[in-house]
This record gives structure tokens, C-alpha cells and sequence, in this order.
């Protein structure tokens, strides 16, 4: 279970919201595992509409932790990206510390990315998730070796 924090993160929570009330999620899937090389126990788990530009609604404007207050710690749920004010629907979430890289630095730089929720119940499950087989392929050279080699199916998102 997500709860999404529309206080300090109104644009980004809005943004995975209209997903969920559009049900955008429903079938897609948990498809990325990017494990910390050094400590494999920690990372990011990626799900979401896996880039289809016909699940997707127009990008965001970026709200950036610097802005919001948010932190990447271990729970936090947070918007995917190319470039700040590109995020449509992929988020990750992540697994353990180590996710202060993904924060935005002073004055904006680097912008990092838009934290707007936290895992309050399932951690395990996310935890599970990292842990499951990858295999060599990536949309990148950075995201290489991360794609999941059984995705996970998200079966709906609904808010209670």
C-alpha cells in the first residue's frame, strides 16, 4: 500500500493519482531492479507503463526534494525520468538506504527526482521483487542488467 503525499508533492502525487483513477496501471508491471552493486540488499525497484506513449498522459512539471522536503529513503516512492518535467507513469521505490544520490543537491544540482510518497504497508513484497532475476538488457547503459526477467504484474491500483 501507497500513500501518496499531496501536501508536499501536489503535481507528482496528482500525476500517479490520475494513473490510478484512470486504472493506467492495471496489467502493467514491476520491470526493473536496480540492485546496489556493493550492498545487492538495496536499490530501486521500477514500475509503471514501461515508457508507452499510449498509456501515457502529458509529462509533469518536476518537483524536486530540494522544493518538497521529501527524501529518498527506504519506502519512498518516486517518479521515473529522462530529463526534470519529462515523468509520465513509471515510478520506483526504494529498497534500504543509500537513496540520497537520488535527492536534489543545493540550488538544484543535480535536480535529482520527485519523491511524493512512501510504501506504508509490503516493503516485503518490494523487497522480493529486487531480489528476482534480471538479465542484460536496459534502456540505457546505466540501466543495464537491471530489466526484470519475470516481470511482475501490477493487477489494478486503486485508492481506498
Amino acid at each position: 500500500m501507497i500513500e501518496v503525499d499531496l501536501r508536499h508533492a501536489p503535481i507528482t502525487a496528482a500525476n500517479f493519482l490520475a494513473y490510478v483513477d484512470q486504472k493506467r496501471f492495471d496489467g502493467e508491471t514491476f520491470y526493473r531492479a536496480a540492485r546496489n552493486r556493493n550492498a545487492p540488499q538495496y536499490g530501486l525497484v521500477q514500475g509503471g507503463i514501461d515508457h508507452k506513449i499510449s498509456r501515457a498522459l502529458a509529462p509533469i512539471a518536476h518537483e524536486p526534494t530540494s522544493k518538497t522536503g521529501l527524501r529518498h529513503v527506504d519506502g519512498t516512492v518516486s517518479m521515473a525520468r529522462n530529463e526534470p518535467g519529462t515523468a509520465m507513469g513509471d515510478f520506483f521505490i526504494i529498497v534500504g538506504q543509500g537513496g540520497s544520490y537520488l535527492d536534489a543537491g543545493p540550488n538544484g544540482r543535480p535536480p535529482g527526482y520527485a519523491a511524493f510518497g512512501h510504501v506504508v504497508s509490503g516493503m516485503e513484497i518490494v523487497r522480493k521483487i529486487l531480489a528476482l532475476p534480471t538479465f542484460r538488457g536496459g534502456y540505457s547503459y546505466e540501466t543495464m542488467g537491471q530489466s526484470i526477467r519475470n516481470r511482475v504484474k501490477i493487477i489494478a491500483a486503486r485508492r481506498i
